[in-house]
This record gives C-alpha cells, structure tokens and sequence, in this order.
C-alpha cells in the first residue's frame, strides 16, 4: 500500500498541503499566503498565477516535510475557496485576466436586473441557488462582455472557464485536463441539479457559451495523473470537491440528517439532505454536497458573515483582548452574560433573516456590564445565530438533527462550544483533527485509488476529540432564544431607517 494521500487546499487568502496518512493523521503540512487585490471598492481579484504558483510550492513543501516521495504518494485530493471565477486560454494556458473572487460585488445591478425581470423562481428550480453576485455565472458574463474579444473568442472554443479547482487541475496535468467536479459545477448558477449537466436556460439567460465550459465528472474519481515534472514523478489526482463541500465529507457526514458547522471569518452550516435535492422554503442554498459513481447527495447551506470576525473586533475594535485567544478566558470570567445579547450584524445578517440593513447591535448593558459580559455576549451570539441556522434547516428538511460537527479555528474554544450544545440542546462534537476541509479532499482521492476501500473504513479513521453534552434546561434554552430574537428585532432595518432621518443642518 502506498503511504499517504496529498490534499491540496486552495484558500482565498492561502494555499496548503497537508499529507495524511492511512489513520488520517497528518503528516505534513504547509502554508502559503497570497496577495488580495482590490482594484475598485467591492471587487476583489486573485491572480491566477499566483493561485497556481502558491499551491504547486505548499504541494512541494508538503512531502518534502513529509520525507515522501511521489511514488509513495496515493492520490492527490483537491479543495477549493468556491464560486472564485477564471477564464484562460485554451491553446497557451494564459488567463484572459484575473480571478474574480466569490466576494466580489460588481455584478449587484446585473443580478438585481435578473431578480426584477422575474427569474429568481426558475433559477432556484434549475440550480437551487439565490441569484446573487456571490456564484460564477454572473462574473462569467461580466468577464465576457468585458476583456475584449472575450465572448467571440469563447464562441469559437478557444477560451476555458474554471473555478479554482479546474483551474489547479489543468496546470497539475500541464493542460491535459478540462473538469470539474458536481459540488464545485453546483456553485455557479449553470447547473442543473436534476439533470446533473449545465443548464441549457440558465446558459442562455447568463449569455454563457456552452463551449467555454468544463466537463462535469463525480467527486471521487481518477482524472488523471500530474506531470511526472512537478514532483519527480506522476501522482494520480483522485478526488474533488469545494471546500464546505468537502469539511461536509471529512467529518463524515454521510447519512441523511448529519450536519456540520465551520466556525471561521464567518459560519458555513451544511446539511445533508440524501440524494433529493429538495428546495428550501427558508432563503437557504439547496447545494450538490458530492458525487460518488453515479450517485449525488445534496446538502442544504446557510452562511452566517460574522462568525469569527466578531472575537477580531473585540481585539482590533474595542482592544479588550490582544489576541483571540484570550477571548475564552475572558468571557469565562463571568458566570453569564449578564442579559448583555450582541448581534455582530456589522455587515447586515445572513441565512435565514438576509437583512442587508441590518447593523451589530449590544443590548442589556447595564452599569454593572463588564469586558466579560461584552466578550461573553460576543461568543454566544455566534451560538445564537447557528442556532437561527439550523432551525429553518430541520424545518426545510424535516429531519431530527441527533448532533452538530463543528470546525475551523474558533471550535478550539471550548465555551462557545459548550454553549451552542446548550442552546442548540444537541451534542456538539468536536473531531481529533479539525482539517476537515483537507481532509474530505483525501477521503475523496483515497477513495478513489484504493486508499481507503470503503466510507465504512474512512469512517474508522474519523476520531473524535470531544463531545459537549447540553447543560441547560430547555426551558432556560428556548428563553435565551426568545431574549435573542428581540435583540435580533432591534438590529434589523437600521440602516435603512437611519438614511431617513433629518440631516443636522434641518
């Protein structure tokens, strides 16, 4: 048997590698940053260059650690930021310009003129998205109509769009290769969760060649093998899958009903919903969560904007901690929060309340408040809104969730974890190695090769650290969530309101 599975795990602000072994430990890791360019407010670019350049030295890096050579090496496993939009050339590998990342917004009026056309129904039957400016299709057509002689040139096939892990695959098989998987084909307003292939409307209403467009394979597979160049020798690329996509997959959420949070910058919750793709009623992402042979599963998502973002503004903002990892401490100083509730709605509120006048709002402060109460406060109105989340989920799929498997750099923290137990009244469970983005990335490629035989054996590999029980009454739970709601209430609308007041001078 060979000795590991090499994941690549393309970031919007870094590259990784991470070499796992058999029992899913880590072996090696490495990481490299790259620039974020903002040409104008509200567009944000990635070049491609660098994209490739940063991955293929992290890749390198990796083994090195790792004192593996290609030839022991099993699969490689791709994960990606999603949505993040490239076009390049066919013949030369050139992109035409540079990457429009999913948080990019200056396709808002394109999608507003889509929305009041009256299109938002079909395109949430066809690919089970909001027509938004956040997915590819819009920034596909907006890099069409303008670098010149783009769209005429993607008529005659001479162009080739990719999201990120397309992208990767063709430099990784030096062009060979023009596919993406069915979880990243999903984030772009093109696809057809029914039908499985791009959608012939949704191409026509987005003016999207079908000839620019890669071919839509499963998740777990062998595509190819890189150029024996790259890393002395051919490794097999076995697996692929966008990034939420794949923490959804590592933490081994394969049954109807499994659920995970990723607690970073901020949330992203996805569900698993079975191999139905059925609409949400909720403002959620009916989302294809993986295909495995001819089988799709799908995932329900909803994306919360401010997770850990609110510790950073405890730090950077109110400068009551120095680093984020003070922030525990400080919030176990006191017992409760003293009926202090902080919604962090600094950029409006997502899934499930989408109120983009929404603003951050701190409620209950008394005289007796302290930095405590206020960093306390912080962490559980991060509870509060996976909490929001998960709701309109059970509603929207009608499943009974037994327990929540959290992630990313904030599920470190033992209160907030505690507390979303508490508050949810499910268990939390927190694994042994929370690279699960990574992780689900080599699953999928050792799936693939042989690695691992079966989800049965990936799932003997899945340990976990801890489990956090809930402590709470439900009564003192469903409470707390009553006072939150009316917290909630008094941060909704407030910009929009705040814009009609009389200016000062009247």
């Amino acid at each position: 048997m060979k000795a590991a599975i090499l994941a690549l795990d393309q970031g919007t602000t870094s590259s990784r590698a991470i070499v796992f072994d058999h029992a899913g430990a880590i072996r090696a890791i490495a990481q490299q940053e790259f620039r974020q360019i903002y040409p104008q407010a509200g567009w944000v670019e990635h070049d491609p260059y660098e994209i490739w350049s940063s991955q293929l030295a992290t890749a390198r890096e990796a083994l090195l650690k790792s004192g593996l050579a290609a030839s022991d090496i099993a699969a490689i496993g791709i994960t990606n930021q999603r949505e993040t939009t490239l076009i390049w050339d066919r013949a030369t590998g050139a992109p035409i310009h540079n990457a429009i990342v999913w948080q990019d917004r200056r396709t808002s009026a394109f999608c507003d003129e889509l929305k009041a056309a009256g299109h938002a129904d079909a395109v949430q039957r066809a690919s089970g998205l909001v027509i938004d400016a956040y997915f590819s299709g819009s920034k596909i057509a907006w890099l069409l109509d303008h670098v010149p002689g783009a769209r005429q040139r993607a008529e005659r096939g001479e162009l080739a769009f990719g999201t990120v892990d397309t992208w990767l695959l063709w430099n990784l098989t030096g062009g060979a290769l023009h596919l993406t998987d069915a979880s990243n084909a999903s984030r772009t307003l093109l696809y057809n969760l029914r039908t499985g292939d791009w959608d012939p409307e949704m191409l026509r209403l987005l003016r999207v060649p079908r000839e620019l467009l890669p071919e839509v394979r499963s998740s777990s597979e062998v595509y190819g093998s890189t150029v024996p160049a790259l890393f002395g020798g051919p490794i097999p690329i076995g697996g692929m899958a966008g990034d939420q996509q794949a923490a959804l997959f590592g933490q081994n959420c394969f049954s109807r009903g499994f659920a995970k949070n990723t607690y970073g910058t901020g949330c992203f919750l996805l569900m698993n919903i079975g191999r139905e793709p059925a609409p949400s009623r909720n403002k959620l992402i009916t989302t294809v969560a993986w295909k495995l042979g001819e089988e799709t599963e799908f995932a329900l998502e909803g994306s919360v904007f401010i997770g850990g973002a609110v510790v950073q503004w405890l730090r950077d903002g109110l400068g009551i901690v120095s680093s984020s990892s003070e922030v525990e401490a400080l919030a176990s100083s006191v017992p409760d929060s003293g009926g202090v509730y902080l919604v962090p709605a600094f950029a409006g509120l997502g899934a499930p309340h989408w109120d983009q006048y929404a603003r951050g709002t701190i409620t209950g402060i008394t005289r007796g408040t302290t930095a405590g109460h206020i960093a306390r406060a912080a962490l559980e109105g991060i509870a509060f809104q996976v909490a929001d989340v998960l709701e309109v989920m059970r509603d929207d799929s009608g499943i009974p969730m037994d327990q929540l498997r959290v992630d990313g750099g904030a599920s470190a923290n033992d209160l907030l974890l505690q507390f979303q137990a508490d508050i949810l009244q499910v268990p939390v469970v927190r694994p042994k190695v929370t690279e699960t983005t990574a992780l689900g990335a080599a699953y999928l490629g050792g799936l693939a090769t042989g690695f691992w035989k079966s989800r049965q054996e990936v799932q003997r590999a899945w340990q976990v650290d801890r489990t956090f029980e809930p402590r709470m009454s439900p009564d003192l739970a469903a409470h707390r969530r009553s006072r939150w709601k009316e917290a909630l209430s008094r941060a909704r609308d407030w910009e929009e309101h705040s814009t009609q007041r009389p200016s000062a001078k009247s």
